[in-house]
């Protein structure tokens, strides 16, 4: 590391993390440097753009597109009963720019899809999908296999969270946990048809922002090969081990 990466105001503001020792100043200066893209800025991404801009990640991209509805505001927490009918990825820049000045906020007001995933996708270090559709999350795998970047993943159903970490240094990919056509629905059921309490994707986006930090620092044991799956009715907790499919690491029609 370059000598004087943080500022002394830096080293204030983050000295309850640097006092960690699996952190330390070294692991601060690393997530200044960190640049990470956050696909969907809904009911996972809100509490992941807002724990990593606190910890003082240097560049943050929002990927999302939509709006903000009156249905958001129970779980959704950057936004309020005045945003609605605006765009997500500038309300949640301006809370976030406000949150932390130092943080760089880039908003791609796009929808991410097949022609344009890897070409947004390179300019950042770690991708976290918190998305909330599977085909979106196939894209989303293929262009982290393609650039050989590590997919920080979540997904809520009811009272259950999972969180896992696909193609961690070359670990299983999201086809290896889930490949495409087998019980999709189960790992991916809309809100909107089951329901679900506003904590749920808090609790599931700050793991998902814990993952990504520890991705990024090299400090405790990351979520690769593994799914955690909990519950928030009765505080059920388990992992889950997959194995990696070798075929799923070919993908060639994004290159």
């Amino acid at each position: 590391m370059a000598d004087n990466i943080l500022t002394p105001r830096e080293i204030r503001r983050y000295s309850r993390q640097i006092m960690l020792a699996e952190i330390g100043e070294q692991g601060q200066e690393k997530l200044k440097l960190a640049r990470v893209l956050v696909v969907g800025a809904g009911g996972l991404g809100c509490p992941i753009l807002q724990y990593l801009t606190a910890a003082g990640v240097g560049k943050i991209g929002i990927a999302e597109f939509d709006k903000v509805e009156e249905t958001n505001l129970q779980r959704q927490v950057l936004y309020g009963p005045d945003d609605i009918g605006k765009l997500k990825s500038i309300i949640a820049k301006s809370r976030l720019e406000h949150l932390n000045s130092n943080a760089e906020i880039e908003m791609v007001n796009l929808r991410i899809n097949q022609a344009n995933s890897t070409e947004v996708a390179a300019r950042f270090d770690v991708i976290v999908d918190a998305t909330d559709n599977i085909p979106t999350r196939y894209v989303i795998n293929d262009a982290c296999v393609t650039l050989n970047k590590p997919m920080v993943h979540g997904a809520i159903y009811k009272s259950e969270g999972q969180v896992s970490v696909f193609n961690y240094m070359g670990g299983p990919t999201y086809r290896c946990y889930n490949p495409e056509g087998e019980n999709t629905e189960y790992h991916n059921p809309p809100a909107s048809e089951t329901g679900l309490l506003g904590v749920l994707p808090g609790i599931t986006g700050m793991l998902m922002a814990n993952e990504v930090i520890k991705i990024i620092t090299g400090s405790g044991e990351i979520l690769s090969g593994k799914v955690l799956i909990f519950n928030i009715s009765d505080y059920r907790f388990s992992i889950i081990k997959f194995s990696k499919n070798a075929e799923n690491h070919n993908i060639s029609y994004l290159k």
